[in-house]
């Protein structure tokens, strides 16, 4: 994503006219998002991207089943670790 923002930025800046970008060739304009392509190539390639969204998917269900407990009252509230009573 930030090669993409940085494309933005210097493709606004070349089309305006203005700042350091302005005289560039226009391939050092375009090699931003060719290197967002060829980054996104690869992190789909390597599994990268699935692994970040069953990480998020595993965060979630944690999320929820601690709430749910929660919820129905069975947190560990009493500090005693299992079965929530003391002896």
């Amino acid at each position: 994503m930030l090669f993409v923002l940085v494309g933005l930025v210097l493709l606004a800046m070349k089309l305006s006219g203005w700042g350091f970008a302005a005289p560039w060739e226009w391939w050092w304009i375009l090699a931003p998002f060719v290197l967002a392509l060829i980054w996104w190539a690869w992190a789909d390639a390597s599994g990268l991207t699935r692994r970040r969204a069953m990480d998020r998917e595993e965060e979630r269900k944690a999320l929820r089943r601690r709430r749910s407990v929660e919820a129905l009252g069975m947190g560990t509230k009493s500090g005693s670790g299992k079965g929530g009573k003391k002896p």
